[in-house]
Formats: structure tokens, C-alpha cells, sequence
């Protein structure tokens, strides 16, 4: 539909033509069972390995330190739950932020019921999280740290690196989820001194339904799935070779493109950002201004409900979202608002626009104009 305005990047990125191309021999030629020692199999074996590869490179990790999941939900649980069942003999105490995306803050509250203890950190009003309050929360039977790289509503980037320098030096486990940072930023495991990363294809142009986790060697970690030996015997089940052949593929894209899309989507971004703050009264940037993902606009317009406005946006021919995709069936307000403490009349009146690779100038303007009016008519329809 090249007529309407795509601007819900961070729910979703469509898929490129070459990770398509990619992941085409997997379905029809090189279609064997990658556990098959035939030579079908071994085919289909080969494009996991090479997928296995691209991802290592762009997390500056070894191949043999990637293993390939769902999504990034299974990633999470598999970080969180895993390495809680592993460890419980060291103790039962988890960290972790009132942020993080359901798939972490869901399976920490599920651990509880099995008794654990979780400690859910404050934000401050840009969602920011301290490291020093991570480091006073650590206690002798903490065994892991969970906090994500940059949230998915409100685009803020953590300070990931200052908490995993932590955790390293307190001997606890380090995870984060980086579902949003691919292609955004650099993520080398090293330099942020995590011990597992999750990611997501979908999110940097490769296929739905496949994801991986970056699990540092020597990290152990109690399998979900029970089955066969697929993935080092951690994740049982027949791997999605077109899925994960597609990942590889659209993580070299995305970091080999990094600079160059950051650069434009940034600008990109500002522009929007500076249009709407100067040109509809009233409206309110939410999370950081500074250290924000380069694709990320959220904001509040008080006195408008963000329902009735994605609503005439989308009449409008413009795709925005409320927030996460993940609770957009959800009639609860946005657990990231409010914990970053806005007042009740911005919680139902917030919108996120998320840019991505094929976003124009002309598009934002486009963008502008019609938020302009659409928030000017529905104040308008309730006398403010």
C-alpha cells in the first residue's frame, strides 16, 4: 500500500527483498532437515551455521555463543527462567526495572509464585534507570540482573554498560533485552559486559517468528523446550532454517548499513519531533531527548484520548501505534507511563511514531500536518 504512511517501525519492520532472496532455497531446494546427515540435510545445516555467524558478528561474539529461538519472547524467558533454575543453588534473587517489556517483567512475576524474590527497580521521568541503584539492590543471593537496552514505547537507551560493569563486578549475571537495538546502535557483548542478549528478527527487517539469544560461554542455563538436541541440546524442536537464514541475513544488513540509516533516520526523527512540539499546542515529548533510539517519537497531546486519534490517523492513510505491540489489546494503561509518573490526562493521551529505513522527509511533513489537524479538531469537539 505505497499510498499510506508506515510509521510503527518499532512494532514490526517489513521484510527486505534480499533476506526474501535468502531465505527462498530453504523452502524449495535446500529444504532437508538440518539434523539429517544426508546431504539435504546438510544443505540446510550449512545456512543455520552461516546465519549463526552473521549474528556472532554483530554482537562481537562467537558462533558457538548463539543460539536461535522464536522470537524475542522465548529469548527473554529462556534468559530469565533459565538461568534462575540453573543458579538456584547460589540463590533465588533477581533485579530487574518496572520497564521492561512484558516477556521479562511476566516470567519475573511467574518466578515468584515458584519462590523467588525479584526486586523491580524505579525510573526517573525519562525512564531512566541508575546504575548505583542497581549495584545497592545486588545482595549476596542475587543471581541475576535483567534490564533492556532501549525500551520499546518510550525509545529511551539504557545504561547498559555502567550496569553490566556492575553486575560483572559483583558476580551476577547480566541480561538484556535488545530487542530494539539492532541496527540502532552498537551492541558488542563485550563492551556492555552482558552475559545474555536477546534479539528478535522482526525487528531490523528479517522474518516473524525467529529470534536468538546470546548466551556468553561458560553462562549455564536450564533448557525450556525438552525434546531432541537441536541447539545444544537448549532448545529441542526442528530448527526454522528459511526463519534463521533470513536472520543472519538481515542482521549483516542492518549492521553493515548502521551508520548510514542511523544518520538519516536521526535527522529524520529531530524533524518530527521539533514540528510537533512548535506546531500543536500542548504537546509533551515523552522519555529522554537526548539518549532515545534514533527512530523513536512518543507523545502526549493532553486533552485528546490517543485511541480516537490512531483512529483518524489511520483514516488518514498513517500507521501509529499506542505503544507496545504486546499490550495493544490491553485496556490498562501503559505500564511504562506510569512509571515514569505521568499524569492521568497524558497516560490516555499518548501516541509512538517510529520511523524506519524507507521513511522520507516528505512523509514526516505529511505526518505533521495531518496530527496538526486531526488533534485541533478532536480538542475542538470537546471545547479545549
Amino acid at each position: 500500500m505505497k499510498d499510506r504512511i508506515y510509521l510503527d517501525y518499532a512494532a514490526t519492520a517489513p521484510v527486505l527483498p534480499e533476506v526474501v532472496d535468502a531465505m527462498l532455497p530453504f523452502f524449495m531446494s535446500c529444504y532437508g532437515n538440518p539434523s539429517g546427515i544426508h546431504g539435504t540435510g546438510r544443505e540446510a545445516r550449512k545456512g543455520i551455521e552461516q546465519a549463526r555467524r552473521q549474528t556472532a558478528a554483530a554482537l562481537g561474539a562467537e558462533s558457538s555463543e548463539i543460539l536461535f529461538t522464536s522470537g524475542g519472547s522465548e529469548s527473554d524467558n529462556l534468559a530469565v527462567q533459565g538461568t534462575a533454575y540453573a543458579l538456584r543453588d547460589r540463590g533465588n534473587h533477581l533485579i530487574t526495572s518496572k520497564i521492561e517489556h512484558p516477556a521479562v517483567l511476566n516470567t519475573c512475576r511467574w518466578l515468584e509464585k515458584q519462590g523467588f524474590q525479584v526486586t523491580y527497580l524505579p525510573v526517573d521521568s525519562y525512564g531512566m534507570i541508575d546504575p548505583e541503584a542497581v549495584r545497592n539492590a545486588i545482595r549476596p543471593e542475587t543471581i541475576l540482573v535483567s534490564i533492556m537496552t532501549a525500551n520499546n514505547e518510550i525509545g529511551t537507551v539504557e545504561p547498559v554498560a555502567e550496569i553490566g560493569e556492575i553486575c560483572g563486578d559483583c558476580g551476577v549475571l547480566f541480561h538484556t533485552d535488545a530487542v530494539q537495538a539492532i541496527g540502532a546502535m552498537e551492541l558488542q557483548a563485550d563492551k556492555i559486559h552482558a552475559d545474555l542478549i536477546s534479539l528478535s528478527a522482526h525487528k531490523f527487517h528479517g522474518p516473524k517468528g525467529t529470534g536468538a539469544l546470546y548466551i556468553r560461554k561458560g553462562t549455564r542455563i536450564e533448557t525450556l523446550i525438552h525434546g531432541g538436541s537441536q541447539e545444544r541440546g537448549l532448545r529441542a524442536g526442528t530448527e526454522n532454517t528459511a526463519g534463521i537464514v533470513g536472520m543472519g541475513k538481515a542482521i549483516e544488513i542492518a549492521e553493515n548499513t548502521r551508520t548510514e540509516n542511523v544518520r538519516k533516520t536521526v535527522e529524520l526523527r529531530d524533524l518530527l519531533i521539533r514540528e510537533i512540539l512548535n506546531r500543536i499546542p500542548g504537546a509533551v515529548l515523552n522519555g529522554h531527548p537526548d539518549r532515545r533510539l534514533p527512530n523513536n517519537c512518543h507523545f502526549s497531546f493532553p486533552g485528546v484520548e490517543s485511541e480516537a486519534l490512531l483512529l483518524r490517523l489511520d483514516l488518514a492513510g498513517i500507521a501509529a501505534s499506542g505503544g507496545s505491540a504486546c499490550t495493544s489489546g490491553s485496556m490498562e494503561p501503559s505500564h511504562v507511563l506510569q512509571a515514569i509518573g505521568l499524569q492521568p490526562e497524558r497516560l490516555g493521551s499518548s501516541i509512538r511514531l517510529t520511523l524506519g529505513r524507507e521513511t522520507t522527509r516528505e512523509e514526516i511533513l505529511q505526518t505533521v500536518q495531518a496530527l496538526t489537524e486531526i488533534v485541533a479538531d478532536l480538542r475542538s469537539m470537546r471545547n479545549l
